[in-house]
């Protein structure tokens, strides 16, 4: 039985912490899965990690359609949330309904996440109408990046921290299930945490969240063109990879493989 949005509810009452991970493709999704996370998002962080683009901009709706099919294929246990790209949900809350559908209809995923506060609270009421989940997200937004200047901490200033906690009330009373806090202080997570009813889950909002999220490449050390603060690497599978296919290319060059327990007689 799959993770819902009870269960994550439920946690939450109960002060149990909720974990989230990104995944783009089957075999990762699976792993994810099996090691029992709550909920597996695929974030439109495949733009950079799997695409090698510079910002999550560029992908499109189609694209992250098919890596949320692949994903849904694999996760047994996990609420699965598809990331609503970029001008997939701003145009209109009639195209932002269909889109979401998609996700939901053609990839497999049980709910939604889309970035903005007050300003979505009209799109996030549309959605959940349709009876589609959606989850928020706060703080930094990756999307708007070009607006916020660079990928800066976000509510350091009294007044951006007031209009976040204000951010965070509109998307739980315009319905969204829980809020992604990303790189906001500690202490203002701390302060919307106990401001809403709804989990929040933190990508650099400290320890008071109701739960925790990283891009699985950062975590897995996978993705290192750049390493933001508030990623801690748990392996460097980057290197063991290129280890393992460098003694490959040795094996090869110098005929150690195939060897005759490789080969077929």
């Amino acid at each position: 039985m799959s993770v819902t949005i009870l269960d994550i509810l439920k946690k939450k009452a109960e002060g149990k912490k909720i974990t989230m991970l990104t995944a783009y493709d089957f075999p990762f999704a699976q792993i994810v899965d099996e090691a029992g996370i709550d909920i597996v998002l695929i974030g439109d962080s495949l733009s950079m990690v799997v695409q090698g683009n510079d910002t999550t901009i560029s992908v499109t709706m189609d694209e992250m359609i098919y890596h949320a099919r692949l994903v849904s294929r694999a996760v047994k246990n996990a609420m699965v949330v598809g990331d609503m790209p970029f001008m997939s949900y701003q145009i209109s809350t009639e195209e932002a309904v269909y889109n979401a559908g998609r996700f939901l209809k053609e990839g497999g995923a049980h709910a939604v996440k889309l970035e903005g506060g007050a300003s979505a609270a009209d799109t996030i009421k549309a959605i959940t109408k349709a009876e589609i989940p959606v989850m928020a997200h706060i703080g930094l937004t990756p999307q708007s990046i070009h607006k916020l200047g660079g990928y800066k901490v976000q509510g350091k200033d009294p007044k951006v921290a007031k209009r976040l906690l204000a951010d965070a009330k509109a998307v739980e009373e315009a319905g969204a299930f829980a809020i992604v806090l990303e790189a906001i202080p500690a202490n203002l997570a701390k302060e919307i945490t106990r401001a809403v009813k709804i989990p929040t889950i933190g990508i650099g909002g400290g320890r008071h969240c109701d739960g925790q999220v990283l891009v699985l490449y950062d975590l897995l050390g996978l993705f290192n063109r750049f390493v933001p603060k508030f990623v801690k690497r748990y392996a460097n599978l980057k290197a063991d990879a290129i280890d393992a296919v460098k003694r490959y290319k040795e094996d090869v060059e110098k005929g150690r493989f195939p060897s005759e327990e490789q080969s077929f007689k």
